[in-house]
């Protein structure tokens, strides 16, 4: 198996790690804070390990995505191939004083000569992907006060 390189960050979330969990994980969800998703189709199973769904994407991308772990509240994955790119994200969530911090990991992977081209698309998400979990945050926030 080859060893791509993962990147990530943390988010700190002003809710609980349950809510944080549960809203993050449940793709009925992500075309809220995700900006790349214009929605997510063809949604398959109850939220856990083996749900499946179709993103959306506003390039018009369509990724077929799978949970592929479930440890609520600690700890949840996904991949998500289009054609030969395959993505992974990983969450782990840990309580904090004021609510929870999210940390996440991720790469884009390909075989061959995407290879690299995965690993600079891997690094140039990195911020993309801390605005869209802060923008989570702040929606778990509301959620979380309403």
């Amino acid at each position: 198996m080859s060893r791509e390189r993962t990147v990530g960050g943390t988010v700190a979330f002003p809710c609980s790690a349950e809510a944080a969990f549960d809203y993050l994980v449940d793709p009925r969800h992500r075309a809220q804070w995700q900006s790349s998703l214009a929605g997510v189709e063809q949604v398959e199973g109850e939220v856990g390990v083996g749900q499946r769904w179709v993103d959306v994407t506003r390039p018009g991308l369509r990724p077929a995505m799978e949970t592929t772990a479930y440890d609520r509240p600690r700890r949840w994955a996904e991949v998500g191939t289009w054609r030969a790119v395959r993505a992974s994200l990983e969450l782990s969530f840990a309580p904090t004083a004021t609510g929870c911090d999210v940390t996440y990991g991720f790469r884009i992977s390909g075989p061959g000569p995407l290879r690299p081209l995965g690993l600079l698309l891997s690094l140039g998400s990195v911020l993309p992907v801390r605005a869209d979990l802060r923008r989570a945050a702040r929606l778990c926030q509301g959620a979380s006060s309403a």
